[in-house]
């Protein structure tokens, strides 16, 4: 369905639309910033929060307070100790044409009201495509590394830190600040990527993506010695605190980071107008694929930092910088076959096989082809895509990898398509168990959806198997221990079918010594065959001794009381995110009393008349969940798992007596002192209604640093508007 123009919707359809961009924006920032597994283009997310920040802009009373246009990126991921960045890491503004670059050099003009005679200085560098880090220097030593996390806060990296050459232990020379956090981009070069490959497939071990994902999990790896042996690499371009600017200027300061044992882009360099910076963009665009390493596009800042300061900032962004992205890099390539992959729920994902082709560095073999629609040429809402020219086995098509992650098909050259081609015929029953393979139809629109997804579910492995690694994920009930791998060498040695199974794994270690170890002889027989050696004083299965299974078992008793909306979103329901999962716990308090309120709605003719009115609780998840209830084999396996755990039920002390209790309370700005959830939870407990936006009905507005449209609101409507620490006195916890 195409996208309501903003000047076009209505305050109520503004309300719904900010929060499902909301709600979209957050999961993507989450698989870019914390799993390094982005879903989407540059290009694509950019729109989205463009969309959002245009419906802001024409309804400010509607900002909500987890708006994307308020936060940088995504929540720290667990198992490192969390860093509070003293000076937030900002994400920047894109620009995508020579246009946008002269708009960003007129607004500085305009803003310090200078004509082109007093010319403004920027720096022009390279945007590696890396992983953002922040090492803290005092009296030239290195004492702590972080990621960038969400911007506010980050990961203590610094033990994977310590083992990039490119960082030194100690600064060199002299005139360092007594303490300063030099801010650049960890990433792998493209023969280091290609080597580690190489290795890894020699050993039977996993695939790697891309250098920068790659990266990513290199520098959060557990050992540090598995990242020394990544051979990572940094660059330094910018800093966060410090005791004293490094010198007047961005250039100037980043020359002393060189000075200091630093390596920086020798491709940095001023200049004082639009064309000069576009010009060395484009020079820089031809040196690309002989540089070695990612890069994505061209980053400007003003030079002197007296007018960084003066400019200032705006929601998550420095007004004074933009990195100019590069368009997508593309090669062409022939389509080898086609295959169906099926995902946790029931989707068949259409993958093309490609002959293995240079992209940007990276060697791209697959690409998705999204769903069956996509292969005929036709988007989600019919209309034609690629000039409407089907996707067919044997086709040459043109790719690129979109926001230099992700790879997709951009054409097909039907010029040199095979005259015994034909038309992809999309399977109708599952590859994986046969059950019949269905497009549902929206009962609101009366159209099809443009996926098929398998109607086998529990009885279908491949769904199975995707909804066990999804019920012990980070965001479910995050077993450390139990990762894809596991899972899936024990489903295939039949010792778990359902997620109830997981929990009586210690009762048959026998088993699951032997599961392990005939994986492990497995892999040792591959790398065996790789590399033409012959292994001696080979141990047989029985004698193998796992001592990490008593620490699996300890993880998986660990999560045997997990809390409800954990448990809800580990059940991987249909549409039932965490969010809604959260939502679904605080309506229900208890798993029982949801059970209870799912079956009765399943079997209502009118589920209306059943399920509570709960706002954030759409047709869509009721009917998800009258799916999951109806289903009598999810019965069964809901009941054998509540033999093996018990769900905390989820609790709000009300305290009616408190100063804030029956008042609408709206937190907006940045809180130093706690995090906004916990903000939120603590004036839950006191009885208060939190809402993301600022009405007539608000009571109280607790403004931080960074408050916009919502602070002016409340004042303009005369509402009562504190800061932290005074919301604090006020609910006693000064």
């Amino acid at each position: 369905m195409s996208e309501k123009p903003v000047d076009a919707l209505t305050e109520s359809e503004a309300e719904a639309e900010l929060k499902r961009l909301a709600e979209e924006i957050a999961e993507h920032d989450r698989r870019y910033h914390t799993e390094d597994a982005p879903v989407i283009t540059d290009a694509e997310y950019d729109a989205l929060a463009r969309r959002n920040l245009a419906i802001e802009e024409r309804f400010p009373a509607l900002v909500r307070e987890d708006s994307p246009s308020l936060r940088v990126g995504a929540a720290p991921a667990e198992g490192f100790t969390k860093v509070r960045h003293a000076v937030p890491m900002l994400s920047l503004a894109k620009a995508y044409t020579d246009d946008d670059v002269t708009d960003f050099i007129e607004r500085g003009r305009r803003f310090f009201d200078r004509d082109k005679e007093l010319d403004i200085a920027f720096t022009a560098e390279p945007k590696i495509d890396g992983l953002s880090a922040s090492l803290r220097y005092e009296k030239g030593v290195f004492v702590q590394g972080a990621t960038r996390g969400n911007g506010a806060v980050g990961e203590d990296i610094t033990a994977n830190l310590r083992t990039i050459a490119d960082i030194p232990a100690k600064l060199k020379g002299s005139g360092w600040p007594e303490a300063i956090e030099i801010r650049g981009e960890v990433y792998m070069t493209y023969a280091e990527f290609e080597a580690l490959k190489q290795r890894s497939a020699a050993a039977g071990g996993q695939d790697y993506v891309n250098p920068r994902n790659t990266a990513a999990g290199s520098l959060r790896q557990k050992d540090p010695s598995v990242t020394a042996s990544r051979n990572l690499k940094f660059f330094a371009y910018a800093w966060g605190y410090t005791t004293a600017d490094p010198a007047p200027t961005q250039y100037d300061s980043v020359q002393k980071f060189a000075e200091w044992g630093f390596k920086i882009s020798p491709l940095m360099v001023r200049a004082k107008s639009a064309e000069e910076l576009i010009a060395h963009y484009h020079r820089i665009e031809e040196q690309r694929s002989a540089l070695g390493y990612d890069i994505d596009g061209v980053v400007y800042k003003v030079d002197q930092l007296e007018l960084q300061r003066r400019w200032g900032f705006v929601t998550g962004e420095p007004r004074w910088a933009v990195a100019h992205k590069f368009p997508a890099e593309q090669a062409m390539t022939t389509v080898q076959k086609i295959d169906i992959q099926v995902g946790r729920t029931g989707t068949l994902a259409p993958v093309a096989r490609l002959a293995p082709v240079t992209v940007g560095g990276v060697v791209v073999e697959n690409v998705t082809l999204h769903n069956e629609d996509y292969i005929k040429g036709l988007d989600s809402t019919g209309q034609p895509i690629r000039d409407g020219i089907d996707v067919r086995i044997g086709d040459t098509v043109v790719i690129q990898r979109a926001g230099d992650v992700i790879p997709q098909i951009v054409s097909v050259v039907i010029d040199k398509r095979p005259a015994d081609a034909v038309p992809y015929e999309f399977p109708h029953t599952c590859p994986i168990c046969g059950s019949p393979a269905t497009r549902e139809i929206n009962e609101k629109t009366g159209k099809e959806d443009s996926r098929r997804r398998c109607t086998g579910e529990l009885i279908c492995p491949a769904q199975a198997v995707e909804g066990l690694r999804h019920f012990v994920s980070r965001g479910a009930l995050d077993i450390e221990g139990l990762g894809a791998e596991n899972i899936d060498t024990f489903f295939n040695a039949g010792l778990i079918k359902t997620a109830a199974d997981i929990f009586t794994l210690r009762d048959r270690r026998p088993a699951v010594t032997r599961a392990l170890a005939e994986r492990r002889e497995e892999q040792a027989r591959q790398r065996e065959a790789a590399s033409g050696k012959t292994r001696k004083n080979v141990r047989s299965v029985e004698d193998r001794n796992y001592e990490g299974l008593d620490k699996l078992f300890a993880a998986i008793d660990s999560r045997r009381e997990p809390e409800l909306d954990r448990f809800i979103f580990a059940l991987g329901i249909r549409h039932i995110g965490e969010t809604t999962a959260a939502v679904l716990a605080r309506t229900f308090s208890t798993i029982e009393e949801m059970i209870r309120v799912g079956k009765e709605t399943a079997a209502a003719e009118d589920p209306h008349t059943v399920f509570p009115s709960v706002n954030g609780i759409g047709d869509t998840v009721i009917d998800a969940l009258r799916d999951f209830f109806g289903n009598e084999r999810n019965d069964d396996v809901l009941d054998a798992l509540l033999r093996q755990v018990k769900p905390k039920p989820y609790i709000v002390n009300v305290s009616a007596d408190s100063e804030v209790a029956g008042k609408t309370v709206v937190f907006t700005g940045s809180l130093e002192k706690m995090t906004r959830s916990e903000a939120k939870a603590m004036a839950e407990r006191l009885g208060a209604k939190v809402a993301g936006s600022v009405s007539a009905k608000t009571d109280l507005v607790v403004a931080g640093p960074g408050a916009g449209s919502k602070l002016k609101l409340a004042s303009e409507l005369g509402i009562e508007v504190i800061d932290e620490d005074a919301w604090l006195v006020r609910i006693g916890k000064a």
